[in-house]
């Protein structure tokens, strides 16, 4: 007769469930008061808010509503002896306090949104033994909602009850458990699951009553086939606790605050009870708020760091969000976030943790190395949907060479819930294997927080070396990247360029307003910085204001904010957040150019590191400007004529002339000194795609193959005005509404398109396309500090995943003498299909952000056509020249002013002008933005003691001059930070 081991497993989860509910023993109910806010209150006003009194199954509160919770109940006698708990579930998320307000234990319901393993943590510890009798009076904080930002079983209370904890049954149930997930993994024909199989069965059998005896019985029984030790796979696992904390997702920022006390008691709660616990987390940001709003708490977080219990993780300020953040903000991210941890924990991480990035910038590995950072963590490109990434374990190279040494996650998820089926699919699936003997899990529930649980902490106490699983040790991270490394050195696999992920391709386009403000902050930041060198205030800089304008900045650069992909309270508030930002820094600026322009005198500042030229009206006449290179003039010299002009349905000056047909359409862009057209069919249509099987994150991938509609010109009239030769058109489609003015300015080498869009449609994509007249086979695309080329054709299915990527100011299509740039001052999205260079203008997705991009929105951009390919074309000027206006501004006198920062500079762009993080020097940051080697001279305006080369951590590497000039070598790429010393 055959065995019928079906049924004995089915036995096996029946005995597991029966075993989970009887771990605890209900004794009592207590007593509820809620005292409810719409927004959260201190614990000194914890009584402030609307009073309920409230029994189990009663609803208290909606979406977001905060309270106060006070239970009250007394210690019944039947818990005499006995480990006495309570269960507390109010369908949301709560931070248990002591008499002091101080967090204790973080709560939260068991029903939630996403199926982390884990669950719920609604058992809050009491007496080991309870005498009877004693009172509960217990504060918890608490908001309406569940891990991830959903409202559960209509927020109602659920439980608050007194409970007996089972201590022996608990502990059964945790060696059925790893025991169980350990059989579902092992092949059905070993002798290791077959001992396991029908041990756990005969063991159920005997488990009728559940008494001591019984359990006891089963206790011996696990307890046996535990003892079998001996991971056996030539693999180990080196296992922390995490919770990835989003810190704006599918909650507003004032949650995360509170997400991060209720994850950071719990952990320090279970250190208590698992002497051989360790946990990491990221971002200093978070750590922050804590040390702001937590002050005791993270006295005692800081504590578990100096033990070497907790891992400080990750280099950056927030994990930001690579594809969209400027270059210099993520210098910023690094430095704030590395600063930070060293000031605080005097801890110099070397890592880089990005578990939940959608894609990385080739620009990393150089920021990472010259920030001291040597090793980099993700899983994110295991998402990418139609190419599986060859490697975990790798050297990724970036666009200037440089390698760090890269890890991801075998398990691809920064959530595993430690299981032995989770365990055995880290092995089966480390592509790496052959070649690395270690890799690393993050176990826990992460994402809207909490950490791991008891769950997770009694299985890996369970499987440290489990016989038939690899062995998993729970110890930091850093040290495994260490190990690997030199493990490895000579063996690992290379990847050149950017971590392209192939999903979320959305987030370049989706929440527009919040990407205009972010390339607006900042450009008004770089602004400010130069205008406070060149103005003189190194010694009374404003530092603590501009840092904390700066971090929030880089807050909002947070990978589920600045991509479009939280709910829409983040972006109302992030949104009236920026306005107010923005005004500031646009003043401070202002001030500083008003102490240096003379009194009533028209001044000109230009903070590029080259000469340019304005042109002004005033009193009716028309003067040129040419502004140097980080400085200002006053000087105008007249302009004898303006050559711009309208034609019949065309623009035209001495460089280009645009044509348009009578639908609006441009026709021709013809470059006059070269000689030729730049266009080879209609352009600058507004095509309207419609945006389906997508949401904020994503577009489908054949949103191409149903034909767009367009946006229909209602009337276009020709003038010119000042210097300006101006084609206004007006375009509707739908409820919507755009209004275009296209300019050609006297001596323009660039056709200008400033947008007034009024978006009210729905499940709706608004693009803009270009029908060039150049012949490549790739496309450049400006990153940070750099560029990148990609294949403009669908050749490979690689090559095809790709239907969306990510720019900055500008992508070109060039041939070996002549070439078009398209040029933006907000967008991120394109597509580069043979000819054509297509831009994202809009979405309106409606999950998780209601209503996305509906409303009013401004959008620039520009077509450059030029000689030559896209370095000797110079296409980074004129980018930078269309996001950096020149500034005019009438003084106040009283100049102190030191005159201009640098007299010249040919082939390199200075990025950065600022004062020095610890003294008074001057920084600047410069780079080689088009893959050529470089010499240049740097001439300043001002002697100095000394010149030095730094790290961007502005740490003096070597000194390279002194005086008002300085030779430098600049590799493709390359970025230098130099500081000059007085």
């Amino acid at each position: 007769m055959p065995y019928l081991k079906e049924k004995q497993v089915r036995t096996i989860e029946q005995t597991l469930g029966q075993l989970q509910e009887k771990i605890y023993k209900k004794t009592g109910e207590l007593t509820i008061t809620c005292y409810k806010t719409k927004e959260p209150v201190s614990f000194q006003e914890k009584e402030k808010g609307e009073k309920q009194t409230l029994k189990k199954g009663e609803k208290w509160g909606d979406l977001f509503d905060c309270a106060w919770f006070h239970f009250n109940g007394i210690i019944p006698e039947e818990c005499k002896n006995q480990k006495t708990v309570l269960l507390i579930d109010i369908s949301g998320e709560g931070l248990i306090v002591d008499k002091l307000g101080n967090p204790v234990r973080g709560i939260t319901n068991v029903a939630t949104e996403f199926s982390f393993a884990g669950g719920g943590k609604r058992v809050y510890s009491l007496y080991d033994n309870a005498q009877g009798g004693e009172t509960v009076d217990i504060w918890m904080d608490a908001g309406c909602n569940d891990l991830f930002g959903s409202l559960k079983n209509d927020g109602k209370i659920l439980e608050a009850d007194i409970a007996i904890q089972c201590v022996d049954i608990r502990k059964l149930y945790y060696d059925y458990l790893v025991l169980y997930e350990l059989l579902m993994c092992l092949a059905k024909d070993s002798a290791r699951y077959n001992q396991i199989l029908f041990k756990l069965y005969e063991a159920s059998l005997h488990l009728k009553n559940y008494d001591e005896a019984e359990i006891r019985e089963a206790l011996g029984v696990t307890g046996k086939l535990l003892e079998k030790t001996g991971g056996d796979c030539g693999l180990s696992f080196t296992a922390i606790g995490h919770s990835h904390l989003d810190l704006a997702w599918l909650w507003p920022i004032r949650e995360t605050i509170r997400k991060g006390a209720r994850t950071f008691s719990n952990t320090l709660h279970y250190m208590e009870q698992y002497p051989d616990y360790k946990f990491g987390a990221s971002q200093a940001q978070l750590y922050a708020w804590m040390k702001e709003y937590y002050p005791a708490l993270y006295e005692r977080v800081k504590e578990k760091i100096k033990e070497g219990k907790w891992e400080v993780q990750g280099c950056m300020w927030v994990e930001a969000d690579t594809n969209l953040s400027g270059g210099e903000a993520l210098v910023r991210q690094i430095l704030y976030g590395k600063r930070f941890f060293k000031e605080e924990f005097g801890i110099e991480v070397k890592n880089l943790w990005l578990p939940d990035v959608f894609g990385y910038t080739g620009a990393l590995p150089q920021l990472l190395k010259k920030s001291g950072c040597d090793y980099f963590m993700t899983q994110k490109l295991s998402w990418s949907e139609h190419n599986k990434f060859p490697h975990q374990t790798f050297l990724w190279q970036g666009i200037d060479g440089t390698e760090i040494f890269t890890h991801m996650l075998p398990e691809e998820t920064y959530n595993s819930s430690l299981s032995p089926r989770q365990v055995k699919y880290a092995e089966t699936n480390y592509i790496d294997s052959g070649i690395c003997d270690e890799a690393l899990i993050l176990f826990g529930v992460g994402d809207g927080g909490g950490g791991p649980g008891s769950l997770h902490l009694e299985s890996a106490s369970r499987m440290k070396n489990l016989n038939g699983l690899c062995p998993v040790t729970i110890d930091f991270a850093q040290p495994l990247f260490e190990r690997l490394e030199e493990s490895t050195r000579g063996k690992l696999k290379k990847w050149a360029g950017e971590l392209y992920l192939e999903k979320h391709q959305g987030t370049y386009t989706t929440q527009a307003k919040n990407k205009w403000y972010n390339r607006k902050m900042e450009f008004a930041l770089r602004e400010l910085e130069f205008a406070l060198v060149l103005s003189g205030h190194l010694k009374d800089y404003p530092k603590q204001q501009l840092d904390e304008i700066w971090k929030e900045v880089l807050l909002y650069q947070f990978h589920d904010i600045i991509p479009g992909s939280s709910i829409k309270r983040v972006y109302d508030e992030s949104l009236a957040r920026y306005e107010i930002l923005l005004n500031k820094v646009c003043g401070m600026t202002e001030s500083c150019y008003k102490e240096i322009a003379a009194n009533a005198a028209l001044t000109a500042f230009n903070s590029l590191s080259w000469e340019r030229t304005e042109i002004v009206e005033e009193d009716g006449s028309f003067y040129q400007m040419n502004i140097p290179a980080l400085g200002y003039t006053e000087r105008k010299e007249p302009v004898q004529k303006i050559m711009t002009g309208v034609g019949e349905n065309c623009l035209e000056n001495n460089y280009l002339r645009a044509v348009f047909d009578k639908d609006g359409v441009l026709i021709s862009l013809y470059d006059k000194a070269a000689e030729r057209e730049s266009l080879s069919g209609p352009s600058n249509l507004y095509s309207v795609y419609d945006d389906l099987n997508a949401d904020c994150w994503d577009i489908a991938i054949e949103y191409t193959d149903r034909r767009p509609e367009y946006f229909v010109l209602e009337g276009q009239k020709f003038y010119v005005k000042g210097a300006n030769a101006i084609c206004e058109q007006c375009y509707t489609y739908g409820n919507s509404q755009i209004i275009v003015r296209i300019q050609l300015g006297h001596e323009s080498k660039r056709l200008e398109f400033d947008l007034k869009v009024d978006w009210k449609e729905n499940l709706k994509m608004l693009r803009t396309s270009f029908e060039t007249d150049v012949l490549s086979k790739e496309a450049s695309y400006e990153i940070q500090f750099g560029q990148i080329k990609r294949p403009n054709n669908d050749n490979t299915l690689w090559q095809k995943a790709q239907f969306e990527v990510c720019a900055h100011k500008w992508v070109d299509l060039s041939e070996a003498d002549y070439g078009i740039a398209l040029i933006n001052d907000c967008k991120y999205g394109y597509r580069v299909q043979d000819k054509i260079m297509d831009m994202n203008l809009l979405r309106s997705q409606n999950y998780p952000g209601e209503n996305a991009d509906r409303g009013t929105h401004h959008v620039r951009y520009a077509l450059y056509p030029h000689s030559g390919n896209e370095r000797t074309g110079q296409v980074h000027k004129q980018a930078y020249e269309f996001n950096v206006p020149v500034i005019l501004q009438k003084g106040e006198g009283n100049s102190i002013a030191e005159g201009q920062i640098l007299c010249g500079a040919e082939n390199i762009v200075i990025e950065t002008v600022k004062k020095a993080e610890d003294n008074n020097s001057c920084i600047l940051r410069l780079y080689e933005p088009y893959g050529a080697t470089v010499n240049t001279l740097l001439q300043f305006g001002k002697q100095y003691a000394a010149i030095y080369k730094c790290s961007l951590m502005e740490e003096e590497e070597e000194v390279i001059g002194k005086g008002d000039s300085v030779s430098l070598k600049v590799k493709p790429f390359e970025i230098v930070t130099l500081k000059l010393e007085k």
